[in-house]
């Protein structure tokens, strides 16, 4: 085992470039690149924030069963004060709020061929390639020094795909496999989106990959895509992966279905922030730039639709049919008060009063 000291000496004769998915704050966005780095604008704390919104907090979805493989707990009930119940409370807004967590959206990893030494004098000595890992205790898995001899005599870094199968040998994760399962490939994979186990196929990736993984990439991307084609949005709303969907639709510049559901279903303040969020992201659009002079979010939905959206038609019809709901919910209302010998005058007295 070698130890913290030569690991650190090593890092510094052969440094190389390690990811921290954790690590992006900055708020600075790359517009004008050709691959563009999400983690910068995912990071930024207002994205956050807004992600957070739209995925809404609904506590029977949150703390429903899950597929997890553990034992279901029996329900407990108790008699509490009013203080145990505020802080059971607090306790249980603390709880989502972790199941919440979001997973991390970076930009895919590189994994060019890192060579440390050539020695000619090692060729043909052995057939099978030799690894070196450091299993120092503590260490992070992105800090740990591997690398391998090969037989012709060259030494270099482990790739992705060697250092994810050797330290899932070493030091395994509960729940990860030492190969790619069958469920993320061709038609396994298909068969779970149809039968619409979303959230279970993402849990069961973020265990598996890593945010920076090709293969997880690929993987919640076409989960994303799916649910978006089949407009299966709430599958997800409530759990930690509706914003990174979110998202990942806002920088695809494709949330119309996103879009036409929350009018739909009436969502408009939703609707007017996912724009805003889209306009933070590509602030170089027509609606962007040429800003929305009216307040109200119908109208501020509609600016996006006349400029930017590619299902124009479509959207035109969903806000003119809202405003008609609104139009008829405010005539009922206000028979219902006439017919209780309330009026606005009266009304107003009152607030006077």
């Amino acid at each position: 085992m070698l130890s913290r000291y030569t690991n650190k000496l090593l890092c510094r004769l052969c440094p190389r470039a390690i990811l921290n998915c954790r690590g992006f704050t900055s708020a600075t966005i790359e517009t004008d690149s050709v691959e563009k780095d999400p983690a910068p604008f995912f990071f930024n704390k207002e994205v956050q924030e807004y992600l957070k919104m739209l995925t809404t907090v609904d506590y029977n979805k949150v703390f429903r069963s899950r597929k997890d493989g553990h034992k279901l707990k029996p329900s407990q009930y108790k008699f509490m004060t009013d203080e145990e119940l505020q802080e059971a409370t607090k306790m249980a807004q603390r709880r989502a709020k972790r199941n919440l967590q979001m997973p991390p959206v970076v930009k895919q990893r590189s994994d060019p061929i890192r060579i440390l030494c050539e020695d000619a004098g090692l060729q043909n000595h052995c057939t099978a390639k030799y690894v070196f890992t450091d299993i120092t205790y503590g260490l992070k898995d992105r800090e740990r020094f591997i690398v391998i001899r090969e037989p012709n005599g060259t030494l270099r870094h482990a790739n992705w795909e060697e250092r994810e199968r050797i330290l899932q040998t070493f030091l395994p994760k509960p729940g990860k496999e030492l190969r790619k399962p069958k469920m993320f490939e061709g038609e396994y994979l298909k068969d779970l989106l149809n039968r619409n186990e979303f959230e279970f196929i993402l849990d069961r990736a973020c265990v598996q990959f890593e945010p920076d993984d090709p293969d997880y990439q690929a993987v919640t991307r076409e989960v994303y895509e799916h649910i978006n084609a089949e407009r299966r949005f709430d599958m997800l709303r409530s759990t930690r992966h509706f914003g990174p969907m979110v998202f990942h639709l806002v920088w695809t510049n494709n949330i119309d279905n996103l879009l036409c559901d929350m009018i739909e279903n009436c969502q408009i303040e939703h609707a007017a922030l996912l724009i805003r969020l889209y306009h933070m992201i590509h602030p170089t659009t027509k609606s962007a730039v040429e800003q929305c002079k009216h307040t109200d979010d119908v109208e501020f939905i509609m600016h996006y639709v006349r400029l930017d959206s590619p299902r124009k038609d479509k959207l035109e019809k969903l806000l003119q049919a809202y405003k008609e709901l609104q139009r008829e919910q405010q005539t009922v209302a206000e028979g219902i008060k006439q017919a209780h010998g309330i009026s606005s005058e009266t009304e107003s007295v009152n607030i006077n009063q």
